[in-house]
């Protein structure tokens, strides 16, 4: 499931991007070559000019939050028709998928398409674009988004989901990239940093140790707060195993209104870690809590995401209401329709079970 992917994505972030160098490419840098194999979509673009705004996306066939994006990307093109958004296919096992792969999407994938240009001895993260791109900027992550401004300097790197606004901003010419090189220079020190907890804080989760993973977190956010973010969400995962329900909802809430209040895919994450599976005595706050993180999430993706409408669906049923359990799952199966999401068996599963528990 395309959420489950977005969960390990959020707990993998505090290694995604640990192998950020302090002197790799980064926000108000010169923008790397465009060293595309072929554009599969839209016009060729071969070089960078100046007086245009452009977005470099990269994004994979297989990769469940890659496809979850697309539909947005394809939005804020449409809204800013003057920048110029090209998707690049990067990490695939097999390039020939992605042609096909953008037929079949049409025009949920509205924006150009290219392959990256790998030499034909060599994969993976040999591409040109990968390697002078996504690894020189320390991104080992996908989807990641690349905004290059108007003197084609590189004004923000993230995940496309959180690029609304940074975007508008350039747009309008209201950017300010001193001090957004100076933060992002200062998030990546961070993940730096977190490099040093990954270790321990995998393997307290493989033994299941979660007392022991608290204490690492907790010890780690006491002597650096801003570290707090990237560990929030494996010491919520910690608090929901342990079963203490007081702990999980003071935490679970305080990541709905603080720490992941603008994040669609990290608040999915909360739900889902709830609801996917409850135990038989799951604490009705804690069902409740996973909820309201489901309904703000829904909220901040325009009821327009599939995968997070399904999160949502599953939380009202949990929580005992099957009327807008089927409501909300049908909502999604339509979001889902002509995209891989609409194979997922669970998904439809979950359809006739909620239709079954309506009818009751």
């Amino acid at each position: 499931m395309t959420r489950r992917i977005v969960a390990l994505v959020v707990i993998l972030a505090l290694g995604l991007s640990g192998r950020a160098a302090a002197e790799g490419l980064s926000v108000g840098d010169p923008a790397p070559k465009l060293e595309v194999k072929e554009f599969v979509k839209g016009d060729q673009v071969t070089s960078f000019e100046k007086g245009k705004t452009y977005v470099v996306e990269f994004w994979a066939t297989w990769c469940g939050p890659c496809i979850v994006s697309i539909p947005h990307l394809t939005e804020l093109q449409k809204k800013y028709k003057d920048v110029v958004f090209i998707g690049v296919s990067v990490l695939e096992n097999d390039p020939a998928k992605v042609k096909p792969f953008v037929e079949k999407m049409g025009e949920k994938m509205d924006y150009r398409v290219a392959l990256d240009l790998m030499p034909e001895e060599k994969k993976g993260r040999a591409g040109k674009m990968a390697t002078h791109w996504l690894e020189a900027a320390g991104q080992d992550g996908i989807p990641t988004a690349f905004i290059v401004n108007t003197d084609t300097n590189i004004a923000w790197i993230g995940h496309p989901m959180e690029m609304d606004k940074p975007l508008a901003q350039v747009v309008a010419g209201k950017w300010d990239l001193k001090v957004a090189a100076v933060e992002y220079k200062k998030e990546q020190a961070l993940k730096v940093k977190m490099r040093t907890l990954q270790g321990k804080i995998i393997t307290a989760q493989r033994s299941k140790d979660f007392k022991g993973l608290l204490a690492i977190v907790e010890e780690a956010v006491k002597e650096d707060a801003s570290l707090e973010p990237m560990l929030a969400y494996p010491k919520y995962m910690a608090l929901l195993q342990l079963g203490d329900a007081d702990k999980t909802v003071e935490f679970g809430n305080r990541l709905i209104d603080e720490i992941y209040k603008n994040n669609a895919q990290a608040l999915n994450a909360v739900a889902w870690g709830v609801v996917e599976k409850p135990a038989e005595k799951t604490d009705p706050r804690v069902l409740k809590m996973a909820l309201r993180a489901a309904l703000l999430a829904d909220k901040l993706a325009e009821e327009k995401e599939g995968a997070i409408a399904d999160t949502l669906a599953k939380a009202y049923f949990e929580n005992g209401d099957t009327a807008k359990a089927l409501e909300t799952q049908e909502r999604a199966m339509k979001l889902a329709k002509d995209t891989p999401l609409a194979q997922d068996k669970d998904m439809k599963d979950r359809l006739e079970q909620y239709k079954k528990a309506v009818k009751k």
